[in-house]
């Protein structure tokens, strides 16, 4: 329920060292991408970490370039070697952008599928049109749709389809750039309970049964986060949360689907 991100994680030795951190702290969850530019960073730190390969969940996504399919295949296979492993558990399609063509695209993600290299098919800032699509060309499940969400973009329409359909919702952005910090009403929630806001907001996530992945370098932000998961929100502050205004999107660049 709780992962690392690593967007925008770029110093090699700063990534690989945040990486190493959260996994001998506990966490499971290591999510990068293509397009962050330090899968190999990530792998230095799966592989200084004192944690078993196989009790790590790994995601990578394969950018909106990389989406034919010949170079999912191939791109793929070059993540693996710079994340130092030979499968993934997670494998995401990271938008529905560009070379993204349901047909072929699915076609090589299933064909990583069916031979063992991918555990996971997952999308990631999918509409549920773009779902429904999905799901009719890939004969595998979709595991799991990630977007931004946090308390003030709280997918509600998504988190409906994915509870119907059985996927994972993955929140990216879960502390809205650092936003929850200002808003008044997870101020007051974060002091009733003598926690940070970034712990209010991800316990709020995993109470609506959002998985999180906050980036994080700084070993105090890394085990901050970490604690949130022993936070339980009582239902009026669920409430109130449920209330805030929900159309802060933080990431919304010219390609994205909406």
């Amino acid at each position: 329920m709780l992962g690392l991100g690593t967007w925008e994680n770029e110093d090699p030795d700063q990534c690989a060292e945040s990486v190493r951190t959260a996994l001998e702290m506990g966490y499971r969850h290591i999510d990068t991408a293509q397009a962050y530019g330090n899968e190999d960073a990530v792998g230095e730190g799966i592989a200084a970490a004192d944690v078993d390969r196989e009790d790590i969940f790994l995601a990578t996504k394969v950018w909106i370039s990389n989406l034919d399919y010949e170079d999912v295949l191939e791109t793929t296979q070059a993540s693996l070697d710079k994340l130092g492993t030979d499968y993934l558990d997670l494998l995401y399609v990271h938008w529905p952008s560009r070379a993204y063509e349901p047909e072929s695209t699915l076609a090589a993600f299933d064909e990583l599928y069916d031979e063992g290299t991918v555990k996971n098919i997952g999308v990631s800032n999918f509409e549920p049109r773009h779902l429904d699509e999905a799901r009719e060309h890939l004969d595998a499940p979709i595991f799991a749709n990630q977007v931004e969400t946090h308390p003030m973009l709280q997918q509600t329409e998504l988190r409906e389809y994915a509870d119907e359909h059985d996927i994972e919702i993955v929140a990216y952005s879960p502390l809205a750039r650092g936003d929850v910090f200002e808003v008044d009403v997870l101020g007051e929630i974060a002091e009733k309970y003598g926690v940070s806001e970034a712990q209010v907001s991800l316990a709020w996530l995993r109470e609506n049964d959002v998985t999180a992945i906050p980036k994080a370098t700084s070993e105090a932000h890394i085990r901050d986060n970490w604690e949130s998961l022993s936070l339980e929100l009582e239902e009026q502050d669920l409430e109130r949360i449920a209330d805030l205004d929900r159309t802060r999107r933080k990431v919304d660049p010219g390609f994205a689907p909406w």
